[in-house]
């Protein structure tokens, strides 16, 4: 299980760690059929009853275990900790037929940053997230953490190069939009055409941001106004500004 915290193991195993008991809560509600194993302390069993007895009536294995080995199974799990089988349904063809929103990250490497803006993307509403370009595995015990259990509220999809991810999209006659600097319209009354409709936001590197290639692919570039003096938004920040302009209208 300790394994699993590394890609090669994952890939090779065909399974994923899920750390902590939002996250494990969450996998035992919304995913139940994934789930292969579920450990707990003696003191999670009483501070989460809910965790286990959720799982017993899914028909799940749940494993009691020491504090010893929890913490030598993950040492920020709160004491529950569980392993899945990999989606093995995460690729464009799992696009919603006709989304209303979807996000795009694009070469998104942090665990905290991806795990971070999956989570706005949940609460916003949004149909789907794609991971396009370079990465980091959304399968990552970090990223899942980072989602606090979002990561099974809505598909969360690999897509590839982004010119392939934006074909997709626009398939499904969804608009693809850009947050970007190099916008010519700040997002506000001046877009608000375009959230009202069916879109996608791509989100750039959290330290580049887009190239010009990736900008050449969407179909508009908008700017997020600053009217302080900060340099810029980090990127779940950034991603909650633009997705919750179209839940505010």
């Amino acid at each position: 299980m300790r394994a699993l915290a590394g890609r090669s193991a994952r890939e090779r195993s065909g399974l994923l760690l899920v750390e902590g008991p939002q996250s494990v809560r969450e996998a035992v509600r919304f995913a139940p059929e994934r789930i292969r194993d579920i450990y707990v302390t003696d003191g999670a069993r009483v501070a989460h009853p809910e965790i286990v007895d959720e799982a017993l009536e899914a028909g799940l294995y749940v494993h009691p275990v020491t504090d010893e080995v929890a913490a030598a199974l993950s040492g920020d799990a709160q004491g529950v900790t569980a392993v899945l089988t990999r989606d093995p349904d995460a690729g464009l063809e799992s696009l919603p037929a006709a989304p209303s929103q979807v996000l795009v990250l694009s070469n998104v490497r942090d665990p905290g940053n991806a795990g971070a803006a999956i989570r706005v993307a949940d609460a916003a509403g949004a149909d789907a997230v794609v991971l396009a370009g370079d990465c980091v595995d959304v399968d990552s015990p970090k990223v899942i953490r980072s989602t606090a259990g979002s990561l099974f509220h809505l598909p969360v999809l690999r897509g590839g190069p982004l010119g392939d991810v934006v074909d997709a999209l626009r398939k499904r006659g969804v608009a693809v939009l850009a947050a970007d600097v190099s916008g010519q319209r700040e997002l506000g009354q001046a877009t608000s055409s375009l959230v009202a409709e069916s879109h996608a936001w791509v989100m750039g590197n959290e330290a580049w941001g887009l190239s010009a290639e990736e900008l050449a692919l969407v179909d508009e570039a908008v700017r997020i106004p600053i009217r302080g003096r900060a340099e810029s938004l980090n990127l779940a920040t950034a991603t909650a500004v633009c997705l919750y302009a179209r839940v505010l209208g």
